[in-house]
């Protein structure tokens, strides 16, 4: 939205069967809002067989002063459905906000200019209308007690699993930024009412602000079309899918914010067994280290905050790396190394030789560097035997996405046999191999039910690590190639060494 422009506000009238209410929504739609905004309302009957669409025309034509749009979709998209045709018409005709009002008046449409302003203040992305904000007023608007107790433990149980604080998941009153819908998949949720719950998920992963307000509550003669039990249970297992595609054990692509590129996603998880705190943990204070793949540079950060002296290796990295005094080499990982090893005692691959097309070739080059000076490997890479794999492909699902441990950005996956063969294959000397848990403290936060799965997960991997772990956690020790021993024998056995062998073979 430019400065100084007029925000253009859509009121989207979603309407199914509502002939007898339509007229009276649209004459509450506050005129203010004509004034404070470039206003339209955009009026969408699901497929209705009453009078519903000719009543929106009806009013159209008795209020040129207003710009209205009936439209009327030819066969029924259902709830969620029709949703997506609003918002759609929202974006493409470049609107900066779309507010969504019942045509059956079961939301007051004179809250909307409450509801708008924290978008037009730019304090939200999305704005929700609760009526569970002011306790009881639900029930005391008429709310059914079985309705409002199911809203409740619905809401509850999503919080916890997604580690949120609303206090309701379930109204029906939204109001969105355009720009924040443009930043989720809304297109591939349901058409049914558990779209409400999904872009909920969706934005939320997209990191986008959302405010609650208080609204009344107003049961009357409205027909209810949700079967309770159903949405209860599609609901539920919507929540808990978000949670495991978070921990990156499920891709669910709708779940994924289309915004988001490059290796952002590739966040660190420190304070708690993972991946990058134990391999933080396998570096003394004062060491040098040496980061293959270092991505935005977290890592290599935390050890600099270590006191270590570091180097990366990557295609691309953030500049404020080397204003911290990091060493920069700037190379793909899968072409001739132009950088030295020999000055770093830790070598981290962390989550990086899955996205190698030859792991064995770079394993060899890096050890062509070796010489008899200590040198230790500290690798992590996912475990393509994890359970959940094992039991996605039992039912023939073998999908890739755009984290976890089928990241389509992996082109050889391991387990621990296999792992444990290429490094020794590659002469490293094991010193540890264990099994690392799924980061469901970045999913459910690090409070209760974080770490009451992360505890289960670690008990499980002592069952069977080849099983339930989620990730592979390396030490090896280096040690020099068959070139570099002969040559070095040669040396020390005083046959000298022949024309083109290495001058630093001379000791």
């Amino acid at each position: 939205m430019s400065p100084g422009r007029q925000p253009r506000l859509l009121v989207f009238v979603i309407a199914y069967y509502a002939e007898a209410t339509l007229k009276s929504v649209l004459e509450r739609i506050p005129r203010t809002l004509l004034d404070e905004y470039t206003c339209e309302i955009l009026v969408v009957d699901d497929a209705s067989e009453d009078r519903t669409a000719a009543i929106g025309r009806e009013y159209q034509q008795a209020h040129p002063e207003m710009r209205i749009t009936v439209l009327r979709n030819q066969y029924n998209q259902g709830y969620g459905g029709n949703q997506k045709v609003g918002y759609a018409f929202a974006i493409r005709e470049g609107f900066d906000f779309v507010a969504m009002v019942h045509g059956d008046g079961q939301y007051a449409p004179e809250e909307l200019p409450k509801l708008v302003a924290p978008l037009r203040d730019r304090a939200a992305d999305a704005v929700f209308g609760s009526r569970m904000l002011v306790k009881l007023h639900a029930l005391k608007g008429g709310m059914p007690v079985y309705k409002f107790v199911g809203n409740r433990i619905l809401t509850r149980m999503q919080n916890l699993l997604l580690g949120t604080s609303l206090s309701e998941f379930h109204s029906g009153y939204r109001v969105y930024s355009v720009a924040a819908l443009k930043k989720v998949a809304f297109q591939l949720n349901s058409n049914a009412f558990l779209f409400d719950t999904e872009i909920i998920i969706q934005l939320l992963n997209a990191g986008q602000r959302i405010v609650e307000l208080p609204i009344p509550t107003y049961y009357g003669g409205e027909i209810s079309r949700v079967n309770g039990m159903k949405y209860a249970k599609d609901v539920t297992v919507a929540t808990v899918q978000n949670v495991v595609h978070r921990a990156g054990l499920l891709y669910q692509r709708r779940f994924e914010p289309v915004s988001e590129f490059g290796n952002a996603h590739y966040d660190t998880k420190f304070g708690y067994a993972s991946s990058h705190q134990l391999a933080l943990d396998a570096v003394p204070p004062g060491a040098t280290a040496i980061d293959f793949g270092a991505g935005p540079g977290e890592f290599a950060r935390a050890l600099v905050s270590k006191g270590c002296r570091v180097a990366v290796v990557d295609r691309s990295f953030p500049q404020s790396l080397a204003d911290l005094g990091v060493e920069v080499f700037q190379q793909d990982l899968d072409a001739e190394p132009t950088f030295d090893v020999r000055g770093y005692r830790y070598l981290m691959m962390l989550d990086v030789i899955e996205h190698l097309k030859e792991p064995e070739r770079f394993i060899e080059r890096i050890r062509a560097q070796f010489d008899y000076s200590p040198s230790t490997l500290v690798l992590t890479t996912p475990n393509v035997a994890f359970l959940v794999q094992r039991a996605m492909l039992a039912v023939g699902q073998f999908n890739y996405g755009k984290a976890g441990i089928l990241d389509r950005t992996h082109t050889r996956l391991f387990t621990f046999r296999s792992l444990r063969r290429l490094l020794q294959d590659a002469g490293f000397r094991i010193k540890e191999i264990r099994g690392i848990p799924a980061p469901f403290p970045k999913v459910l936060g690090k409070g209760v039910a974080g770490k009451a799965a992360l505890a289960v997960n670690q008990f499980l991997i002592r069952v069977s690590k080849t099983l339930f772990s989620y990730q592979i956690f390396v030490i090896a020790e280096g040690t020099p190639d068959v070139d570099f021993v002969l040559q070095d024998s040669k040396v020390r056995s005083g046959q000298g060494v022949t024309t083109g062998e290495s001058e630093d073979l001379r000791i």
